[in-house]
């Protein structure tokens, strides 16, 4: 995983590839990223009692969670998805997201059948103490993605102390 001083030097808002027109909101079925090879079953998500975003099943080390109050992913908006970087059985779906670099590409399958196509801005790390609340879930002028798993480092009395973020924007559809 790499720390916060080895995150991308460009961060959100640097784009390399234009923004496409945002899509209708259609709930999100399955999320791709090839170059870390993920192919993961989408389900929704809600909020826990400390208003945190819920987290998927840690049992199930295939599965990636979008908080459905949000944005859809493809829609207008700052749309949201969390998944484990590992559980009691070994690495989980999000174990390579600390590697993804900028220009890297998230596929989000809808229930609409159509494929929003994201580009990757910017990969940041944080502290739990430190988490920018309204910089990763803020909205926003255009379709966004953020993509979040633990990361930093681990204790085996507290777990992780922080978060991998992953920054992208929506170039396309298929």
């Amino acid at each position: 995983m790499p720390t916060a001083a080895e995150a991308f030097a460009a961060g959100p808002g640097s784009h390399t590839e234009a923004a496409a027109a945002p899509m209708r909101p259609s709930a999100p079925v399955r999320l791709s990223i090839p170059e870390i090879k993920v192919n993961a079953q989408v389900l929704g998500l809600g909020l826990g009692r400390d208003g945190s975003l819920d987290v998927p099943p840690p049992v199930i080390r295939n599965i990636v969670g979008w908080y459905k109050d949000g944005a859809t992913p493809g829609a207008k908006g700052t749309a949201v998805v969390a998944g484990h970087v590992d559980n009691a059985q070994g690495p989980a779906v999000f174990y390579e997201l600390g590697t993804l670099k900028k220009g890297h590409h998230i596929e989000v399958t809808r229930a609409d059948g159509r494929t929003a196509v994201f580009t990757v801005d910017a990969l940041e790390v944080y502290n739990n103490a430190e988490f920018p609340d309204r910089k990763v879930y803020g909205a926003t002028d255009r379709a966004e993605l953020r993509v979040i798993t633990c990361g930093g480092g681990f204790s085996k009395k507290g777990g992780y102390q922080g978060n991998v973020v992953a920054y992208a924007h929506l170039i396309g559809t298929k």
